[in-house]
């Protein structure tokens, strides 16, 4: 598939995975009643249940760490969550900006602008707002935010490079972002590179940890620092569907694994 399609595939996956709860998305990525797959959409996610301004409602378990807790968010600061789904990380973050802030939230998928927007009614919020579109080319102006976050979302996005590069954009001249993404050490096995549930399941859209960090460097940003990193464990009864035994038994033993990372860097 060409970028375009793979866009079109996650924005159809991730709009059902919006009518959905968090314990629906823990045993099937396309529904209740669906068997297009067997993916488990919260293997990578944090608990968030501790966290200020946390709102079960917009946890959907779509994330793979929790960017606020190393963002430097400051009280006053105007947030933009990029792939915002349901709200989760822009309602914590506008605990920590207070009145005073103002958190935006980016999403392509109209579903998830519904049900963000809906849960901010319910909540009675009034500074934050819900905009729909793409991450490669925000319709949003230069210079906006003080900090970017976004929580495993930019591996699905296939140009980082753009990615990136309007990050540096979007951000104010002494801004900076972290994000919480998924990337893989060593190659990961053609099978599930190039398979289409499982790129929209966070894996396959993973690239290389260097790479990735390279093209954040290559962007401009400075003092780039990876504070948590871990490895994801992808159960044998997923990997089956994809690779042999043998091959299970080489993508365990060898130096390729899948981590999640949360890292941060600085526009000067």
């Amino acid at each position: 598939m060409n970028p375009n399609e793979l866009k079109l595939v996650v924005q159809e996956k991730y709009g059902e995975i919006a009518s959905q709860s968090k314990l629906i998305n823990q045993s099937s990525c396309c529904g209740s009643t669906s068997s297009c797959c067997d993916f488990d959409y919260t293997i990578f996610s944090d608990d968030y249940s501790g966290q200020e301004g946390y709102n079960p409602e917009a946890d959907l378990g779509l994330g793979c760490g929790i960017p606020t807790n190393y963002a430097a968010i400051k009280k006053g600061d105007h947030v933009l969550d990029l792939g915002s789904g349901a709200g989760n990380d822009c309602f914590v973050a506008n605990a920590i900006v207070g009145e005073t802030g103002k958190v935006t939230g980016l999403d392509f998928t109209d579903a998830m602008i519904d049900k963000a927007n809906e849960n901010k009614q319910k909540l009675g919020f009034n500074n934050i707002e819900f905009v729909k579109g793409d991450i490669e080319e925000m319709p949003l102006p230069d210079n906006r935010f003080d900090v970017v976050v976004s929580n495993c979302v930019l591996n699905l996005v296939p140009d980082k490079h753009k990615a990136f590069a309007e990050i540096m954009r979007v951000l104010k001249s002494d801004g900076h972002f972290c994000v919480s993404d998924v990337v893989i050490k060593g190659e990961l096995p053609e099978k599930l590179r190039k398979d289409a549930e499982m790129y929209a399941g966070c894996v396959s859209g993973a690239i290389e940890m260097d790479e990735y960090l390279e093209i954040i460097r290559e962007k401009g940003f400075q003092n780039v620092t990876i504070h948590k990193q871990k490895v994801i464990a992808i159960p044998d009864e997923v990997l089956g569907n994809y690779l042999s035994k043998k091959e299970i038994e080489d993508f365990k033993n060898g130096e390729t694994g899948i981590f999640s990372i949360t890292v941060s860097a600085y526009k000067v």
